[in-house]
């Protein structure tokens, strides 16, 4: 099974994070599949930059978003609920 996760970067106490579709079984900072793109929290407004339709493309082939992905995307402005366009 394939999932849309945060893979941990930067400095300690000063983390950003990539989005990546990655294998279940693989660690959290380790083997991906692939980048869709980054979120840096520690800005105000936060930054979020995901590439939407390579992320609608890995939804529609069975990746599972994590419940923080999936609301990043909503903020990114991917409606979860109509996929087809």
């Amino acid at each position: 099974m394939v999932k849309i996760r945060l893979r941990r970067m930067g400095k300690r106490g000063r983390p950003s994070y990539r989005v990546v579709v990655a294998d279940v079984h693989s660690p959290r900072d380790g083997k991906f599949i692939d980048i869709l793109g980054f979120y840096d929290p520690i800005p105000e407004p936060a930054v979020i930059n995901i590439d939407l339709e390579k992320a609608k493309d890995w939804i529609r082939k069975g990746a599972q978003p994590t419940d923080t992905v999936k609301r990043l995307l909503i903020q990114a402005g991917l409606d979860l609920n109509n996929l087809n366009g």
